[in-house]
Protein backbone atom coordinates (compact mmCIF):
# COMPACT_ATOMS: atom_id res chain seq x y z
CA UNK A 1 0.00 0.00 0.00
CA UNK A 2 2.85 2.39 0.89
CA UNK A 3 4.54 1.67 -2.44
CA UNK A 4 1.39 2.36 -4.47
CA UNK A 5 0.68 5.51 -2.51
CA UNK A 6 4.19 6.69 -3.32
CA UNK A 7 3.54 5.92 -7.00
CA UNK A 8 0.35 8.00 -6.84
CA UNK A 9 2.26 11.01 -5.52
CA UNK A 10 4.88 10.49 -8.23
CA UNK A 11 2.13 10.58 -10.86
CA UNK A 12 1.04 13.98 -9.51
CA UNK A 13 4.60 15.25 -9.96
CA UNK A 14 4.72 13.86 -13.49
CA UNK A 15 1.55 15.83 -14.24
CA UNK A 16 3.34 18.99 -13.17
CA UNK A 17 6.18 17.99 -15.50
CA UNK A 18 3.72 17.99 -18.39
CA UNK A 19 2.42 21.45 -17.44
CA UNK A 20 5.96 22.83 -17.30
CA UNK A 21 7.00 21.05 -20.48
CA UNK A 22 4.24 22.80 -22.40
CA UNK A 23 5.60 26.15 -21.16
CA UNK A 24 9.13 25.13 -22.12
CA UNK A 25 7.90 24.27 -25.60
CA UNK A 26 6.33 27.70 -26.09
CA UNK A 27 9.51 29.43 -24.92
CA UNK A 28 11.65 27.41 -27.34
CA UNK A 29 9.67 28.73 -30.28
CA UNK A 30 11.43 32.08 -29.89
CA UNK A 31 14.87 30.59 -30.58
CA UNK A 32 13.46 28.91 -33.68
CA UNK A 33 12.03 32.23 -34.86
CA UNK A 34 15.44 33.87 -34.31
CA UNK A 35 17.13 31.02 -36.18
CA UNK A 36 14.72 31.50 -39.09
CA UNK A 37 15.63 35.18 -39.27
CA UNK A 38 19.37 34.44 -39.20
CA UNK A 39 19.06 31.84 -41.95
CA UNK A 40 17.28 34.41 -44.12
CA UNK A 41 19.96 37.03 -43.58
CA UNK A 42 22.73 34.59 -44.47
CA UNK A 43 21.25 33.52 -47.79
CA UNK A 44 23.49 33.96 -50.82
CA UNK A 45 20.81 36.14 -52.42
CA UNK A 46 18.68 37.43 -49.54
CA UNK A 47 15.41 39.09 -50.38
CA UNK A 48 14.32 42.45 -48.98
CA UNK A 49 12.20 40.55 -46.46
CA UNK A 50 15.23 38.48 -45.45
CA UNK A 51 17.28 41.62 -44.85
CA UNK A 52 14.47 43.42 -43.04
CA UNK A 53 12.65 40.61 -41.22
CA UNK A 54 9.46 40.95 -39.23
CA UNK A 55 10.51 40.44 -35.60
CA UNK A 56 7.07 40.81 -34.04
CA UNK A 57 6.86 37.19 -32.88
CA UNK A 58 10.43 37.20 -31.55
CA UNK A 59 9.64 40.36 -29.59
CA UNK A 60 6.26 39.14 -28.32
CA UNK A 61 6.13 40.51 -24.75
CA UNK A 62 4.67 37.43 -23.11
CA UNK A 63 6.92 35.10 -25.08
CA UNK A 64 9.93 37.08 -23.88
CA UNK A 65 8.66 36.81 -20.31
CA UNK A 66 8.51 33.04 -20.74
CA UNK A 67 12.00 32.85 -22.24
CA UNK A 68 13.44 34.98 -19.41
CA UNK A 69 11.46 33.32 -16.61
CA UNK A 70 13.78 32.33 -13.78
CA UNK A 71 10.97 30.31 -12.17
CA UNK A 72 10.48 28.23 -15.30
CA UNK A 73 14.21 27.89 -15.91
CA UNK A 74 14.82 26.65 -12.35
CA UNK A 75 12.01 24.11 -12.31
CA UNK A 76 12.76 22.84 -15.81
CA UNK A 77 16.41 22.35 -14.84
CA UNK A 78 15.54 20.59 -11.57
CA UNK A 79 13.17 18.25 -13.37
CA UNK A 80 15.37 17.91 -16.50
CA UNK A 81 12.56 19.05 -18.78
CA UNK A 82 13.47 19.85 -22.37
CA UNK A 83 13.08 18.65 -25.93
CA UNK A 84 16.79 17.94 -26.37
CA UNK A 85 15.94 14.33 -27.18
CA UNK A 86 13.71 15.40 -30.06
CA UNK A 87 14.78 18.79 -31.51
CA UNK A 88 12.92 18.12 -34.76
CA UNK A 89 9.64 18.12 -32.87
CA UNK A 90 9.89 21.77 -31.82
CA UNK A 91 10.70 22.64 -35.44
CA UNK A 92 7.58 20.78 -36.59
CA UNK A 93 5.46 22.65 -34.06
CA UNK A 94 6.91 26.00 -35.15
CA UNK A 95 6.48 25.20 -38.83
CA UNK A 96 2.84 24.23 -38.24
CA UNK A 97 2.29 27.55 -36.47
CA UNK A 98 3.89 29.53 -39.32
CA UNK A 99 1.37 28.06 -41.76
CA UNK A 100 -1.71 29.22 -39.86
CA UNK A 101 -3.76 32.27 -40.91
CA UNK A 102 -3.76 33.51 -37.28
CA UNK A 103 0.02 33.72 -37.21
CA UNK A 104 0.19 35.64 -40.47
CA UNK A 105 -2.56 38.01 -39.35
CA UNK A 106 -0.68 38.67 -36.13
CA UNK A 107 2.58 39.34 -37.94
CA UNK A 108 0.92 41.73 -40.42
CA UNK A 109 -1.02 43.63 -37.76
CA UNK A 110 0.34 47.06 -36.83
CA UNK A 111 -1.09 46.77 -33.33
CA UNK A 112 1.39 46.42 -30.48
CA UNK A 113 1.29 46.03 -26.73
CA UNK A 114 1.39 43.40 -23.99
CA UNK A 115 -2.31 42.53 -24.09
CA UNK A 116 -2.24 42.21 -27.87
CA UNK A 117 0.77 39.89 -27.65
CA UNK A 118 -0.78 37.87 -24.84
CA UNK A 119 -4.08 37.42 -26.65
CA UNK A 120 -2.38 35.99 -29.71
CA UNK A 121 0.12 33.78 -27.87
CA UNK A 122 -2.78 32.26 -25.92
CA UNK A 123 -4.63 31.71 -29.18
CA UNK A 124 -1.59 30.12 -30.84
CA UNK A 125 -1.19 27.66 -27.99
CA UNK A 126 -4.89 26.82 -27.66
CA UNK A 127 -5.70 26.43 -31.34
CA UNK A 128 -2.51 25.17 -32.87
CA UNK A 129 0.46 24.24 -30.70
CA UNK A 130 -1.31 21.65 -28.54
CA UNK A 131 -3.07 20.18 -31.55
CA UNK A 132 0.08 19.14 -33.42
CA UNK A 133 -0.33 15.38 -33.75
CA UNK A 134 3.37 14.60 -33.53
CA UNK A 135 3.56 16.50 -30.25
CA UNK A 136 0.72 14.46 -28.77
CA UNK A 137 2.36 11.24 -29.96
CA UNK A 138 5.69 12.28 -28.45
CA UNK A 139 4.13 13.11 -25.07
CA UNK A 140 2.22 9.82 -25.02
CA UNK A 141 5.44 7.91 -25.71
CA UNK A 142 7.26 9.85 -23.02
CA UNK A 143 4.62 9.05 -20.41
CA UNK A 144 1.62 6.87 -21.22
CA UNK A 145 -0.37 8.42 -18.35
CA UNK A 146 -0.14 11.87 -19.96
CA UNK A 147 -2.84 10.89 -22.44
CA UNK A 148 -5.46 11.65 -19.78
CA UNK A 149 -3.57 14.68 -18.46
CA UNK A 150 -3.02 16.70 -21.63
CA UNK A 151 -6.28 18.66 -21.56
CA UNK A 152 -5.96 19.58 -17.89
CA UNK A 153 -2.29 20.51 -18.21
CA UNK A 154 -3.09 22.65 -21.26
CA UNK A 155 -5.85 24.42 -19.32
CA UNK A 156 -3.31 25.24 -16.59
CA UNK A 157 -0.95 26.66 -19.20
CA UNK A 158 -3.75 28.87 -20.54
CA UNK A 159 -4.53 30.10 -17.02
CA UNK A 160 -0.85 30.87 -16.49
CA UNK A 161 -0.55 32.83 -19.73
CA UNK A 162 -3.81 34.73 -19.23
CA UNK A 163 -2.86 35.69 -15.66
CA UNK A 164 0.48 37.22 -16.72
CA UNK A 165 0.77 40.98 -16.20
CA UNK A 166 3.05 43.41 -17.98
CA UNK A 167 4.34 44.98 -14.75
CA UNK A 168 5.46 41.64 -13.29
CA UNK A 169 9.14 40.67 -13.33
CA UNK A 170 8.52 36.97 -13.84
CA UNK A 171 5.82 34.55 -14.84
CA UNK A 172 3.82 33.13 -11.95
CA UNK A 173 3.69 29.35 -12.24
CA UNK A 174 0.64 27.58 -10.88
CA UNK A 175 1.24 25.27 -7.91
CA UNK A 176 0.28 21.62 -8.10
CA UNK A 177 -2.01 22.13 -5.11
CA UNK A 178 -3.63 25.36 -3.96
CA UNK A 179 -2.73 26.35 -0.42
CA UNK A 180 -6.35 26.97 0.57
CA UNK A 181 -7.67 23.89 -1.23
CA UNK A 182 -8.32 20.50 0.36
CA UNK A 183 -7.97 18.54 -2.88
CA UNK A 184 -4.71 16.95 -1.77
CA UNK A 185 -6.19 15.72 1.52
CA UNK A 186 -9.35 14.62 -0.29
CA UNK A 187 -7.31 12.56 -2.76
CA UNK A 188 -5.24 10.92 -0.04
CA UNK A 189 -8.26 10.10 2.12
CA UNK A 190 -10.20 8.70 -0.82
CA UNK A 191 -7.21 6.56 -1.86
CA UNK A 192 -6.74 5.10 1.61
CA UNK A 193 -10.43 4.60 2.31
CA UNK A 194 -11.03 2.88 -1.02
CA UNK A 195 -8.29 0.38 -0.18
CA UNK A 196 -9.32 -0.19 3.43
CA UNK A 197 -12.95 -0.78 2.45
CA UNK A 198 -12.01 -2.81 -0.62
CA UNK A 199 -13.14 -6.28 0.46
CA UNK A 200 -16.27 -4.99 2.18
CA UNK A 201 -17.20 -2.89 -0.85
CA UNK A 202 -16.72 -5.84 -3.19
CA UNK A 203 -19.18 -7.89 -1.13
CA UNK A 204 -21.71 -5.06 -1.28
CA UNK A 205 -21.31 -4.79 -5.04
CA UNK A 206 -21.67 -8.55 -5.47
CA UNK A 207 -24.90 -8.51 -3.46
CA UNK A 208 -26.31 -5.59 -5.48
CA UNK A 209 -25.26 -6.97 -8.88
CA UNK A 210 -27.36 -10.12 -8.48
CA UNK A 211 -27.22 -11.06 -12.16
CA UNK A 212 -23.44 -10.71 -12.39
CA UNK A 213 -20.55 -12.74 -11.03
CA UNK A 214 -17.94 -10.40 -9.61
CA UNK A 215 -15.26 -11.81 -11.93
CA UNK A 216 -17.45 -10.81 -14.89
CA UNK A 217 -17.62 -7.18 -13.83
CA UNK A 218 -15.15 -4.99 -15.73
CA UNK A 219 -12.16 -4.16 -13.53
CA UNK A 220 -12.55 -0.43 -14.18
CA UNK A 221 -16.22 -0.61 -13.17
CA UNK A 222 -15.31 -2.40 -9.96
CA UNK A 223 -12.66 0.18 -9.07
CA UNK A 224 -14.99 3.10 -9.79
CA UNK A 225 -17.77 1.61 -7.66
CA UNK A 226 -15.37 0.93 -4.79
CA UNK A 227 -14.24 4.54 -4.97
CA UNK A 228 -17.84 5.77 -4.99
CA UNK A 229 -18.72 3.65 -1.95
CA UNK A 230 -15.66 4.96 -0.09
CA UNK A 231 -16.42 8.56 -1.03
CA UNK A 232 -20.08 8.47 -0.03
CA UNK A 233 -19.16 7.10 3.41
CA UNK A 234 -16.10 9.25 4.07
CA UNK A 235 -16.94 12.78 2.98
CA UNK A 236 -20.00 14.02 4.82
CA UNK A 237 -20.17 17.32 2.94
CA UNK A 238 -20.25 15.83 -0.57
CA UNK A 239 -23.88 15.25 -1.66
CA UNK A 240 -24.78 11.65 -2.44
CA UNK A 241 -26.13 12.67 -5.86
CA UNK A 242 -22.87 14.42 -6.69
CA UNK A 243 -20.88 11.28 -5.89
CA UNK A 244 -23.27 9.17 -7.95
CA UNK A 245 -23.07 11.48 -10.98
CA UNK A 246 -19.28 11.84 -10.79
CA UNK A 247 -18.61 8.12 -11.06
CA UNK A 248 -21.23 7.60 -13.75
CA UNK A 249 -19.45 10.29 -15.81
CA UNK A 250 -16.04 8.75 -15.10
CA UNK A 251 -17.29 5.39 -16.35
CA UNK A 252 -18.37 6.99 -19.64
CA UNK A 253 -14.81 8.20 -20.15
CA UNK A 254 -12.76 5.31 -18.82
CA UNK A 255 -14.86 2.17 -19.17
CA UNK A 256 -17.21 0.37 -21.57
CA UNK A 257 -20.22 1.88 -23.42
CA UNK A 258 -22.63 0.06 -21.09
CA UNK A 259 -20.76 0.76 -17.86
CA UNK A 260 -22.57 3.98 -16.96
CA UNK A 261 -25.96 2.25 -16.96
CA UNK A 262 -24.62 -0.69 -14.97
CA UNK A 263 -22.86 1.50 -12.39
CA UNK A 264 -25.90 3.75 -12.10
CA UNK A 265 -28.11 0.78 -11.24
CA UNK A 266 -25.71 -0.79 -8.74
CA UNK A 267 -24.81 2.43 -6.93
CA UNK A 268 -28.41 3.58 -6.76
CA UNK A 269 -29.37 0.35 -5.00
CA UNK A 270 -26.27 0.38 -2.78
CA UNK A 271 -26.63 3.99 -1.68
CA UNK A 272 -30.28 3.42 -0.77
CA UNK A 273 -29.32 0.40 1.32
CA UNK A 274 -26.45 2.22 3.04
CA UNK A 275 -28.69 5.19 3.84
CA UNK A 276 -31.32 2.92 5.37
CA UNK A 277 -28.63 1.30 7.53
CA UNK A 278 -27.37 4.71 8.65
CA UNK A 279 -23.94 4.14 7.12
CA UNK A 280 -24.20 7.30 5.00
CA UNK A 281 -24.31 10.43 7.13
CA UNK A 282 -24.28 13.83 5.49
CA UNK A 283 -23.89 17.24 7.07
CA UNK A 284 -26.25 20.00 5.94
CA UNK A 285 -29.67 20.13 4.36
CA UNK A 286 -30.21 18.57 0.96
CA UNK A 287 -26.92 16.67 0.89
CA UNK A 288 -28.56 13.25 0.84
Amino acid sequence: MVLYEKMMHQSFERFRDLYLLYLVLISELQSLAIEKIEVGKNKRLPSREDLHPNTKFVANSLLRMLVNSKHLEREAKERTLSFVDNPDLTKQVFKALLETPEYNEYMESKERGFNHDKEHLVRFFKRHIINVENLQDYLEERNIFWVDDMDHAASMVLKTLKAAKEEEDDLKLLPLWKEDDDDKDFTLQLWRKTLSLGEESEKLIAAAATNWETDRIALTDMILMKMAIAEVQTFDQVPTKVTMNEYIELSKYYSTPKSSTFINGVLDQLFTTLQEKGVINKVGRGLI
